[in-house]
């Protein structure tokens, strides 16, 4: 529990994504750093009492630490007050029903509130109900909390004072620029050294915002200013930050990662250039639907296609690709975390497929 919760804190939020190719995203971020621990300590720490973590657009959907709710009223209020594209169409009257429906009934979902409200099929990918947005516009403002998920991964909606902790209801909204500042402090305690744009990314702010923050860390002499070799950017060093001689790390890294959220900074820092395939037609794919890049030591050597065929059993290596340069025991390595990762997963098998130059290579 020591572990779970200094890796939590270093870390700072969780992407949430839908996609279970191979495990849910908010799990694989922990995996990569602790190992296999028990996902039931991120669950407890996500849906029981005492609360730790709390959904909200951190990042994008994430998790993150309840006491960052406060800090987030600013954010609350613009989505309020400016609605965006895909509520400003919204009937407020289904909104306050809505409201008062959760209000009534307790923990609810959107399939569980949907009377039959009107459904548009416009947008490819999407097909909400107006009962969904309107839920998801409570959620953005604050009204709403996410209280868990159900096992179909479905949004679970309450209110907050049913959600969150008393003591966390009960702090003070912070001044604009201190909650930019609060978050700021934490993406430079998570990056360790980062540029403004960089800070910016974590926890999607915008620069204007990040800029004033950075100023005061760096009075206060918790920020330094920095050069990154091959940057040409001005960059601040955490003065906590530890600068290892030598870094002894092997993990996968899931596309939901902190470490490659922001794909400018991970192909500077690891000279990696990556891109998601999930939304690539099949057939345009380079790499693969589900590709992991796989961390050795202090590089990026390898991106692995992977997915979890639960019924069977099986950690199916869909394709296995090595970086230029990547070290002689690459392979080695790699199929050594393939063992662990299947055992974490619960899942007895590992099988290969023949596709990249690294497949071959894995005995895993």
């Amino acid at each position: 529990m020591r572990t779970f919760a200094r890796t939590l804190e270093r870390t700072g939020v969780l992407q949430v994504d839908s996609v279970n190719v191979l495990q849910r995203a908010h799990y694989m971020p922990l995996f990569s750093r602790m190992g296999a621990y028990d996902t039931g300590l991120l669950t407890r720490a996500a849906e029981k009492r005492p609360r730790r973590l709390v959904e909200y657009w951190a990042h994008v959907q994430a998790l993150m630490p309840v006491e960052l709710w406060p800090v987030m009223q600013h954010r609350m209020a613009a989505y309020r007050d400016r609605r965006g594209k895909w509520f400003q169409a919204l009937d407020d009257g289904l909104v306050e029903r809505l409201l008062a429906e959760v209000a009534a009934r307790g923990p609810s979902t959107a399939r569980q509130l949907d009377d039959g409200a009107p459904r548009s099929k416009d947008n490819w990918g999407w097909n909400w109900s107006e009962a969904k947005k309107a839920l998801d516009f409570l959620y953005m403002t604050g009204e709403l909390a996410v209280a868990g998920r159900t096992s179909q991964f479905e949004v679970v909606y309450d209110l907050p004072e049913r959600v969150l902790p008393p003591h966390v209801l009960a702090m003070a909204t912070p001044s604009k620029a201190d909650a930019d500042l609060e978050l700021v402090r934490r993406a430079a305690a998570s990056h360790g050294v980062a540029t403004l744009r960089c800070l910016a990314d974590y926890y999607r702010m915008k620069v204007e915002e990040v800029a004033p923050a950075v100023d005061r860390l760096v009075e206060e002499g918790v920020l330094r200013p920095v050069r990154i070799e091959g940057w040409n950017r001005p960059a601040f060093l955490h003065t906590a930050a530890r600068r290892p001689r030598r870094v002894e790390a092997r993990a996968f890294l899931s596309p939901f990662d902190p470490v490659v959220w922001l794909r400018e900074r991970t192909e500077r820092l690891f000279d990696f250039h990556y891109r998601i395939e999930i939304y690539v037609p099949a057939q345009k794919r380079v790499h693969g639907y589900y590709v992991l890049p796989f961390l050795l030591r202090d590089e990026i050597v390898a991106r692995v296609d992977l997915k979890a065929e639960r019924r069977d059993g099986v950690l199916v290596v869909k394709s296995a690709w090595a970086e230029d340069g990547a070290p002689e025991d690459t392979a080695e390595e790699l199929s050594a975390e393939l063992r662990s990762l299947a055992g974490w997963l619960g899942l007895d098998e590992i099988t290969v497929e023949p596709r990249g130059d690294l497949a071959p290579l894995l005995r895993p």
